[in-house]
């Protein structure tokens, strides 16, 4: 039931419905980012936090390319190119037993995407 999660996760990439986030995130979801080093407690912020990274990082370019599962949890490796500048990272889920994400990790290389996704992200957080 667990990974159940997964599917509604591929699915919001694909369609871009926000409801359909906002319902898969555990009301104690936790996020953390590649640039700020606390992590971030809360759906509202989690939710915040997860579109606007998927209006960042999630364009024509942005593909999965790997997927490692385990009882409660995925890895997806992802990649993009931003302003000529190749991506690569993971997300790092971990679900509840009734499918809602728990926890939320990004992790992204090399250091000139980081700076790159710090700024973009920084701009786009300020307009919500």
């Amino acid at each position: 039931m667990a990974l159940n999660g997964l599917d509604v996760w591929y699915g919001f990439m694909k369609t871009h419905d926000k409801a359909a986030l906002w319902d898969l995130l555990h009301p104690d979801a936790v996020f953390e980012s590649p640039v700020v080093h606390t992590p971030q407690a809360g759906r509202d912020i989690v939710f915040k936090y997860l579109v606007s990274a998927e209006k960042v990082l999630g364009g024509p370019g942005f593909k999965y390319v790997g997927e490692w599962r385990s009882q409660n949890g995925a890895v997806l490796e992802f990649e993009n190119e931003i302003d000529g500048i190749k991506l690569n990272g993971v997300d790092i889920i971990t679900f509840a037993d009734d499918g809602r994400i728990t926890n939320f990790k990004v992790m992204v290389r090399p250091l000139k995407a980081i700076n790159l996704l710090h700024r973009l992200m920084g701009e786009q957080l300020a307009r919500q």
